[in-house]
């Protein structure tokens, strides 16, 4: 029977590999900004999910890994993927900027300690301190956000169980969005905040809004506690570019791009009492499908399932 040497390099050689024929798929799909040249923002954004890659890839493969900080999560889309509902200098610097400063200043706050699963870290974040509340709970809803969009078109439309039960709690979808809208209009969420549509603890559907970076899952949150399945970022500099001071015209075009191919997955898993993960690998794994949809007739498909649903090829 093979040693746990042989089974170390057996794992080695096999994370080799695997990384080997990634990269080249990589490069076969164009790991870069539609239609952009190389330059330091797209080699920055490539890094990203080549980072994320790499860390599911060896975790998928059984290679043993020290305790890694947060990650940035790539977009799944291209900067410019969302417009007109949301322009690209928004994207750039809401993901580049913002988005990276909770995930710097939550990696601060536990530098040199284990570091929980993301999701996990919201629970008790109230309690732990600003940092946790503020740079942690706005490092995962921003990944919660990005993964929650999709390009127009693209994003699908509510599952049947899901509309029927928007339909019980709400009357009909129009109603939904207008009782959302209404949730996170300035009259409603003064400031900076979200809005948020729940389920809840009975299996029910609620809209609920949040102060600042807080969301449902937090104990002693404001509003109605509850696994989020949708949530609409009403901070200014989500906006305030093409918006300005009109937040209900952002909200509205936002409707535009939501994805609610992702939005269905997450509320199968809330029925069940299960929170969306909204990780690094996730975004990543999404990236990674967006990219790998065209795919040449006759080309050999190539297909490798991880533990976050990633798939390349078809």
């Amino acid at each position: 029977m093979p040693g746990p040497v042989a089974h170390r390099r057996a794992r080695g050689f096999l994370a080799i590999g695997v990384a080997a024929v990634v990269a080249s798929r990589c490069l076969d799909l164009g790991f870069l900004l539609p239609g952009a040249a190389p330059s330091g923002k797209a080699s920055s954004r490539r890094d990203m999910v080549t980072g994320g890659i790499a860390g599911a890839l060896m975790a998928a493969v059984g290679v043993p890994q020290q305790a890694n900080a947060y990650e940035l999560p790539p977009l799944p889309y291209a900067y410019d993927a969302l417009e007109p509902s949301i322009d690209k200098a928004t994207m750039e610097f809401h993901h580049d900027k913002h988005h990276l400063t909770y995930v710097t200043n939550i990696n601060k706050a536990l530098e040199g300690k284990d570091q929980p699963p993301l999701v996990e870290l919201q629970k008790t974040a109230i309690q732990s301190g600003p940092a946790f509340r503020n740079s942690g709970g706005g490092a995962y809803n921003h990944n919660f956000f990005w993964l929650e969009m999709a390009p127009k078109g693209k994003g699908g439309s509510p599952s049947a169980k899901l509309a029927k039960a928007i339909d019980e709690a709400f009357g009909s979808m129009d109603d939904f969005k207008a009782k959302f809208a209404a949730a996170g209009a300035p009259g409603a969420r003064f400031g900076s905040g979200w809005v948020w549509l729940v389920v809840g603890k009975d299996n029910k559907l609620a809209i609920t809004s949040t102060p600042n970076q807080d969301n449902p899952l937090m104990e002693g949150v404001e509003g109605t506690p509850g696994i989020p399945i949708l949530g609409c970022d009403v901070w200014e500099h989500a906006y305030y570019l093409k918006y300005q001071f009109r937040r209900p015209d952002y909200i509205k075009a936002w409707w535009d791009v939501v994805n609610w191919n992702q939005v269905n997955a997450w509320y199968e898993d809330a029925l069940g009492g299960k929170a969306p993960t909204a990780d690094s690998s996730s975004a990543a794994a999404a990236l990674v499908g967006s990219r790998a949809q065209p795919e040449a007739k006759g080309k050999p498909a190539f297909g490798l399932k991880f533990n976050f649903e990633a798939q390349f090829g078809s």
